[in-house]
């Protein structure tokens, strides 16, 4: 027997546990918001504990918490030093949006019904925090002769754009890994990933009697033009084509509108949140600057109304970066023997955590035990699932790459 099929047999055999594992995950919700992490954060250290991984604890101080609009976030670093050679992080986060409405199971039961895992984040990404935890002591269960290291990074900013997850541990000098796997698809090597600008636009006219709008100024007129700009401009970004596979064009989504006081008055102030997906080929500078130009414009047609625009958040793109080769290679490799079909590279249209280790010069990229796409999973909407087999192979394709990348030639 190869030292691949013993990996493999090792997970087959610890399969149920880690299933449990990730239902338990499951089952403490961390809907952000509001982001009250930590919690999630004591208990994946203690499941940890159980399996012999000691979990470093890095509390996020409260005052930069609250800054940012949540309410608490440890992070996690599990070390496992072999000997000299290469460290590889393995990073997924916790912190995922609210369940909303339309569930048919329990968002934090992991139910288990037709070889599918039922709960919020089940696919999106606890599902990684089984796959590289088990990887990994799928490993060292072989006792082989290994050179480097293997980090588990298990974070909790990814809804708010990570600064405050990997990014404090990078920026705060607490890792600085060789080569990262992050979360992501059991079907696909991720290595370029679009960009992100979140704005919040106030829109201010001046508040009136309904009954005598002359004497006030419609905010939420002056919005509907701001609104139509944007808009013009979403049709033009459709002709603009990226290079990257799975990419397509930049787009544009006002996510959120709130204003008014009452049906009888007229509206003083209105506010649009818009999310701006920026190709990798885009230059976030120029596109920020951009969409200020346009709103601006569209304002000065209308008498009496002001603006005031907020950056939200800026996610860069994630870049491939040239020593990501012997991930790649080693994934696909794998992944081929494994699932029985070519695992190709591609761009995600997503934006992820993985950006900040690139940007740290760490080589990446996203795999993991999630679906062949987002929709087909449910992430994010009701009823999110994780097929059952996609744990169990992509544990083991991130097993076998480990071993690949770590053991003494």
């Amino acid at each position: 027997m190869s030292d691949h099929d013993r990996l493999d047999a090792w997970i087959d055999a610890h399969f149920d546990e880690e299933v449990r594992y990730l239902q338990a995950l499951v089952q403490v919700p961390t809907d952000t918001p509001p982001g009250n992490n930590a919690p999630h954060a004591e208990r994946t250290a203690e499941l940890l504990q159980a399996v012999g991984f000691e979990a470093e604890k890095h509390p996020v101080p409260a005052p930069a918490v609250r800054d940012y609009g949540l309410e608490s976030i440890t992070n996690l670093i599990v070390r496992r030093r072999y000997g000299e050679g290469p460290t590889i992080a393995l990073n997924a986060h916790g912190d995922v949006v609210p369940p909303g409405e339309g569930w048919q199971h329990d968002p934090y039961g992991g139910e288990v019904e037709d070889g599918k895992l039922y709960g919020r984040a089940s696919a999106v990404s606890k599902s990684d925090f089984a796959t590289f935890t088990f990887a990994t002591r799928a490993l060292e269960s072989l006792g082989a002769t290994l050179h480097g290291s293997v980090e588990l990074h298990f974070t909790y900013d990814e809804e708010f754009g990570g600064e405050l997850g990997p990014g404090w541990l990078l920026k705060n000098g607490l890792t600085k890994p060789d080569l990262l796997i992050a979360a992501g698809f059991s079907y696909q090597v991720v290595t370029a990933h679009n960009g992100c600008l979140q704005m919040e636009v106030t829109v201010h006219g001046k508040m009136a009697h309904a009954a005598i709008p002359d004497t006030g100024v419609d905010a939420l007129q002056g919005a509907v033009v701001i609104l139509n700009a944007l808009y013009a401009q979403n049709r033009l970004y459709q002709q603009v084509t990226s290079r990257v596979p799975g990419i397509k064009h930049p787009y544009l989504n006002v996510g959120r509108i709130e204003g008014g006081t009452n049906t009888n008055v007229v509206p003083g102030k209105v506010l649009l949140k818009l999310d701006r997906r920026m190709i990798p080929e885009e230059n976030p500078a120029e596109v920020e600057a951009s969409i200020r130009q346009v709103i601006a414009e569209a304002a000065a047609t209308l008498p009496g109304i002001t603006v005031e625009i907020r950056r939200l958040l800026l996610a860069h793109s994630m870049q491939p970066l040239p020593g990501n080769r012997p991930l790649v290679e080693a994934i696909q490799k794998h992944g081929r023997a494994v699932f029985g079909e070519e695992i190709p590279t591609s761009g995600t249209p997503l934006y992820t955590d993985v950006r900040l280790y690139g940007e740290h010069g760490v080589p990446a990229v996203i795999y993991g035990a999630g679906p062949r796409t987002v929709l087909e999973s449910n992430a994010k909407r009701a009823d999110e699932h994780l097929v059952l087999e996609d744990l169990r192979r992509a544990t083991k394709v991130v097993a076998r790459t480990l071993y690949d990348l770590l053991a003494a030639r």
